[in-house]
């Protein structure tokens, strides 16, 4: 496992490490014994840093997570989310109130005194340009409630107005083979800022593993299945966003320049960190296999140049009409 600087927390987290909505829910059906078994191994592989949120199963990833930390001696960051509980989930509930319910629901969800990372979890965009929002937050962590705290992002354009918050430590945002415009404009000022970045998403929910067909089917209560356009959340956090079979065109063409000896696992996870302005990938995982196979990416050597500009390519031909304007 390799390991980089998170922002300006003095951190260093690794570089592929565990994004936690799969053993919360909205995925399919899911064991707790296997997520237990899942989270122990990537620990005893290295892994020190988990992403979690306040609604992956109503705070149950939280809980496991809390639960298992307790069992290791190793330093284990937990970063979690706020915001999504809200109904409407509008500007105005980023309120004083309201955020501060949702750190002290966390907290006692993942039994700590203060929160290592709170992120606001996808916010209105109004909510960037609300200096009062943030405030709140700089008034959290003055009250020990949280060390740090960062962002959240649909867009490119929240997460350059985030980092214009002194205090923002961390930008989330999707970053892989299908979503290549953040790294554009946003990285560099990331870079010059300081700013740690979280590549979520980074095997466009499963497109990317090369698993998927045309004749895949979903659980009901997995939102592959029912947010496809976008029906119940932003359309960008499934399949990044982009039309299912034109998805896989593109992914059997990367699978034709997929280096020999990785998988297309980890041919994914391992171009994203070739772009050092990320901090780390958090790809979700359910099983020890799966496990397994991401954490490996952070061994190979660096992708050659000539792949990297293929997958461009790739991305110019199939993807970037669908999305690159709307993200």
């Amino acid at each position: 496992m390799q390991y980089r600087k998170l922002g300006r927390t003095g951190w260093d987290v690794s570089t592929v490490s565990f994004g936690s909505w799969a053993i919360g829910g909205s995925w399919g059906p899911v064991k707790d014994d296997e997520s237990i078994a899942a989270i122990h191994r990537a620990i005893e592989l290295g892994v020190n840093f988990f992403d979690t949120a306040d609604v992956y199963g109503d705070g149950h990833s939280e809980r496991l997570l809390a639960k298992i930390r307790k069992e290791h001696t190793e330093t284990i960051y937990i970063a979690t989310k706020a915001g999504r509980r809200l109904n409407p989930h509008v500007a105005t509930g980023y309120n004083r109130e309201n955020l501060t319910a949702f750190v002290e629901r966390s907290i006692k969800n993942l039994d700590t005194e203060a929160l290592d990372l709170l992120q606001l979890h996808c916010p209105p965009t109004e909510v960037y340009y609300m200096p009062e929002v943030f405030g709140i937050l700089d008034d959290l962590v003055k009250a020990g409630k949280i060390r740090y705290y960062g962002v959240s992002v649909e867009k490119v354009e929240e997460a350059l107005k985030a980092i214009e918050y002194p205090n923002v430590q961390s930008v989330q945002i999707i970053f892989n083979m299908f979503r290549l415009r953040p790294a554009e404009l946003f990285f560099n000022e990331a870079k010059k800022r300081h700013i740690g970045i979280l590549a979520r998403v980074p095997l466009a929910s499963g497109m990317l593993t090369g698993k998927l067909k045309p004749s895949s089917s979903f659980a009901a209560d997995d939102h592959r299945a029912f947010n496809r356009y976008g029906e119940a959340f932003d359309r960008g956090e499934t399949f990044s966003g982009v039309d299912y079979d034109n998805g896989l065109r593109a992914v059997e063409e990367l699978r034709t320049i997929c280096p020999q000896g990785m998988t297309m696992v980890q041919f994914a996870l391992r171009w994203i960190l070739m772009f050092d302005a990320v901090t780390c990938a958090i790809p979700g995982a359910k099983r020890i296999s799966q496990v397994e196979e991401n954490m490996s990416a952070a061994d190979f050597s660096a992708l050659p140049s000539d792949i990297m500009n293929k997958v461009q390519s790739i991305y110019d031909r199939y993807i970037k009409e669908q999305v690159h304007h709307r993200w």
